[in-house]
């Protein structure tokens, strides 16, 4: 789980991506925390506002209006793609969604069509609301959409999330269609030029050269552990004849982990992901606080994995 960033860090990321920023009046500590936290941060989302012209979008984000008060989101994108930061802290920009989805974001995996309003948005996302009437007509100019993936990718950067933490309005709650645009009606295809971002070196400021540190003695390298086989594991283990084993190495590293954790005997650390094994990573997943007891299936994903090895010394790779 992820905890919010500082003001003045967020404000840096930001500026660190290679965006023009400004700070809103009392931005800092203007937020909605009385009505509840903000935090663990779990992903990015996209909006559009409605409205035309900075100078008035920025003010009904700051201020909200007599049915919704403000911040209604953290940054405003205008169409120069400058971003005009509101809020630092909870923010009146995403309300009620789907819980599903939420689980896919937490996970870096396709999330179905919301359907529920279950889970309290506002808590868990970034915020971005961007300039346009969303009528389908009114343009959105390169730059803005470009500052757009590289907003995204700067909190994406900071929390080593990739682009499959990014979401739409539209993917979040039932009924809403934004941001509505040609460069948004494949979401899939933003999160890929997120991820193009993600590759690239930020645009930082330079520094001037510095001597080279004394080298440090080196350390060992941490075993590798690849999601999709331990997942491919799960899936198969269970159903397969006594003895029988999927990518043997990689899941006695995980059942090692889950004996240290005090979920799995140490006799059934066999390099089987068993019903056994199975039953023990539901357990790290409710630990994780990701999942309910309904809804933890034992099958490893991206956030609970990295947490694991995190924790016990091993890394992992998609």
């Amino acid at each position: 789980m992820a905890t919010p960033m500082p003001a003045d860090t967020l404000m840096k990321v930001l500026k660190g991506e290679g965006l023009k920023v400004v700070g809103v009046k009392n931005w800092k500590t203007h937020n909605r925390n009385h009505k509840g936290a903000f935090g663990p941060v779990n992903g990015v989302m996209m909006h559009h506002t409605v409205t035309k012209g900075t100078d008035s979008s920025v003010g009904i984000c700051y201020n909200g209006h007599a049915t919704l008060p403000g911040p209604l989101c953290h940054g405003v994108i205008d169409k120069d793609g400058t971003v005009y930061l509101v809020s630092a802290g909870r923010a009146n920009h995403a309300g009620s969604g789907d819980s599903r989805v939420l689980s896919a974001i937490v996970d870096e995996r396709d999330a179905p069509k919301p359907a529920n309003t279950d889970a309290d948005g506002n808590s868990r996302f970034y915020g971005f609301e961007c300039v346009n009437l969303g009528d389908g007509k009114d343009p959105w100019p390169t730059a803005q959409v470009e500052a757009m993936e590289k907003a995204a990718s700067a909190i994406c950067r900071f929390y080593g999330w990739s682009g499959a933490s990014v979401i739409a309005h539209k993917e979040w709650q039932p009924g809403k269609i934004d941001p509505k645009g040609p460069a948004f009606d494949n979401m899939d295809g933003f999160r890929a030029r997120v991820d193009t971002c993600l590759k690239k070196a930020p645009n930082k400021p330079s520094t001037p050269t510095k001597p080279p540190a004394p080298s440090k003695p080196t350390t060992p390298t941490k075993p590798v552990v690849s999601l999709a086989h331990v997942v491919a594991a799960a899936r198969k283990d269970p159903k397969a004849a006594q003895g029988k084993t999927t990518y043997k190495a990689e899941v006695l590293i995980v059942e090692k982990a889950l004996v240290a954790e005090g979920l799995l005997a140490s006799k059934w650390a066999d390099g089987s992901y068993g019903t056994l094994t199975v039953a023990a990573y539901r357990k790290w997943q409710n630990r994780r606080g990701y999942f309910t007891a309904d809804t933890a299936d034992g099958i490893p994903g991206k956030a609970t994995l990295t947490a694991l090895g995190a924790k016990h010394g091993f890394t992992v790779k998609a």
